[in-house]
């Protein structure tokens, strides 16, 4: 529970909102393309915080890290709660996306240290798999208080769960990692020193991790936004996403014992492959039956890569400095988490939204090859 009960909680607060932060925007006046802005801004607070993130939660332990971002994210759901503009919903999501940017990395930091190497994947992917059951249940408690009380009631369903994650961090004691093999008296590499030294892995794997990255935050704004230009309405968008991502949850075990057993190439390649099949594919749907198709397979193709992104970049994390180079990789993660909702919407304005998604597709397939060329077998 102290492991990954937060997660869990965690992971229903963004499945409650994220379907429904589009139409918050619409509803509010805002165009679809600066919908997918506001939803872009998740990954951009995210973006500016990791490494902000990476020294709190360094310096001042995890529980205390989690308890005030917890507080951070429940002020930032009730902004959105409340909002009566577009920018009172975007100042809403971006502080949620830096109070989600702490909760990650305090999570993925300990299951680093206190997981033996040979069982690793498994640890993150399960830690990517509590997300998931959150973002499976999300969605559905959503729908059920968007039924209730109307649209606005899926981000009161999501400031509860936040509360939630803020009393479990309070109430349980501190996890403590094993003592690590490593010299723990050497001091640590400074950001500059850890971006030389580890420049080529940044540059690649890393430029990979940022694609994928981008794909997984793009389909966020896609689904939607897609079914909102088919005239779905917002509960029905919210049962098929809530369907993806139960395909999603169902694979993260099975992903992180094969990613232990065979490598990490093994989930990272079909991954990539079939979020872009399944991307490339969505513009051409016309119907309910082959959207859902198309949201299913794009949640199964997430579904197999989970925990793939923290796994490499623990793979790569100098043990000295961890939590500095955890900053750096999700920094670089999250350039791609904010830049894909901005690229679906920089090309919907110019262009189409089925254009926008078909893009997404094509970078999914340019990380597959990335992984294939530069990730460990």
């Amino acid at each position: 529970m102290p492991a990954f009960g937060p997660s869990v909680f965690n992971g229903i607060a963004q499945g409650a909102i994220l379907p429904v932060i589009a139409f918050s925007a619409r509803d509010l006046g805002a165009s679809f393309a600066m919908a997918g802005l506001i939803v872009a801004l998740i990954g951009i607070g995210s973006l500016i915080f990791n490494i902000p993130a990476a020294m709190i939660a360094s310096r001042f332990g995890e529980r205390f890290a989690m308890f005030y971002a917890a507080l951070v994210g429940m002020l930032a759901l009730a902004l959105c709660l409340f909002a009566r503009h577009p920018a009172m919903l975007g100042a809403g999501v971006l502080l949620f996306g830096m109070a989600n940017s702490v909760f990650i990395l305090a999570r993925q930091t300990f299951l680093i240290e206190a997981v033996p190497y040979q069982y690793r994947a498994r640890a993150l992917s399960t830690l990517a798999g509590c997300m998931r059951i959150g973002l499976f249940i999300g969605p559905f408690a959503g729908a059920a208080a968007m039924y209730v009380g109307g649209l606005r009631s899926a981000y009161a369903v999501a400031l509860v769960a936040i509360a939630a994650v803020g009393w479990l961090t309070y109430t349980l004691p501190d996890l403590r990692a094993p003592d690590s093999a490593h010299d723990t008296t050497a001091p640590a590499p400074s950001i500059g020193t850890l971006l030389r030294n580890h420049a080529g892995v940044l540059t690649t794997l890393g430029f990979g991790a940022l694609l994928v990255s981008a794909v997984r935050a793009a389909r966020q704004v896609v689904v939607p936004l897609w079914a909102t230009h088919l005239g779905l309405p917002p509960i029905t968008a919210s049962i098929i996403y809530g369907l993806a991502a139960a395909i999603d949850m169902a694979m993260f075990y099975p992903a992180g014992k094969l990613m232990d057993e065979r490598g990490r190439l093994w989930v990272a390649l079909p991954a990539c492959v079939l979020m872009g099949a399944a991307l490339l594919a969505m513009p051409l749907t016309t119907g309910l039956a082959t959207f859902v198709g198309a949201a299913l397979a794009l949640g199964l193709g997430n579904g197999i890569g989970s925990g793939i992104i923290m796994t490499i970049g623990a793979d790569a994390a100098p043990p000295q400095a961890r939590p500095a180079f955890l900053g750096i990789w999700r920094m670089i993660a999250d350039v791609g988490s904010s830049s894909g909702p901005l690229v679906v919407s920089a090309v919907t304005a110019a262009s189409s939204l089925g254009l926008g998604v078909a893009i997404i597709g094509l970078l999914s397939l340019a990380a597959a090859g990335v992984f294939w060329r530069w990730l460990p077998r």
